[in-house]
């Protein structure tokens, strides 16, 4: 029982770790070799951790075998764009001009329920318009809507806006972020200095963070009977 629960942690572990070095993309996200290693992965750990009888290494060495395959794969197509287009594919277009392109449909195997599912999606409701739409190589669809149903920016009216930096959290669950405070530019003493002006000391906050106008905002604990 004892052997089986840390195989069990062991190759938890590996998978875990593989993971990781593949990236931080989610699984719609992955292209088609990354999917298949993490599939085979995932079946390789499930065999010696179902048959004690089996050897470790068993598992362990093929995980590791793939895991290398991939990442030379994933090196090789970031220099090469031949390679990348061999095994990545190529982005197909699949609207143009508001008028769907049959051919690339056909070839790509892809319906017109797909197609426009992909688009309410992303709230949009006719396909005239759409100035371009074009499915990627992970098979997620880009939409470039024609410039007239596109959303009016602020360039657009000519306003100036002001810089918005990222939001920093400085406290969270009554911890303090030191790196977050760093990387803002600020200091432990500013920090307890607002807290002070407030009546709060660091356990009393829940959340506190940086906004992108580099205003301090803070929730404060719930009071707990």
């Amino acid at each position: 029982m004892i052997a089986s629960f840390l195989r069990a942690l062991i190759l938890y572990a590996l998978v875990v770790i593989g993971v990781r070095i593949m990236g931080k993309r989610q699984v719609g996200e992955l292209q088609p070799f990354e999917l298949v290693v993490t599939i085979m992965i995932a079946e390789l750990a499930s065999v010696p951790m179902e048959n004690t009888g089996t050897p470790l290494l068993n598992g362990i060495i093929p995980m590791l075998a793939l895991l290398l395959a991939e990442v030379i794969i994933s090196y090789i197509t970031l220099k090469s764009e031949r390679v990348r287009t061999i095994v990545c594919g190529s982005p197909s277009i699949v609207i143009q001009n508001g008028k769907i392109v049959q051919k690339e449909l056909a070839r790509l195997r892809y319906n017109v329920n797909d197609l426009l599912e992909q688009l309410r999606e992303k709230n949009i409701v006719n396909v005239s318009d759409v100035e371009f739409a074009i499915l990627e190589t992970n098979g997620q669809l880009s939409v470039i809507p024609k410039s007239q149903k596109r959303p009016v920016t602020a360039e657009d009216l000519n306003l100036s806006t002001r810089y918005e930096s990222l939001p920093y959290t400085l406290i969270m669950d009554g911890h303090i972020q030191h790196k977050n405070l760093t990387k803002a530019g600020l200091d432990i003493n500013w920090l307890l200095q607002q807290l002070e002006i407030r009546g709060l000391k660091p356990k009393d906050v829940f959340f506190a963070y940086l906004d992108s106008q580099r205003n301090l905002q803070i929730e404060e604990k719930e009071r707990r009977r």
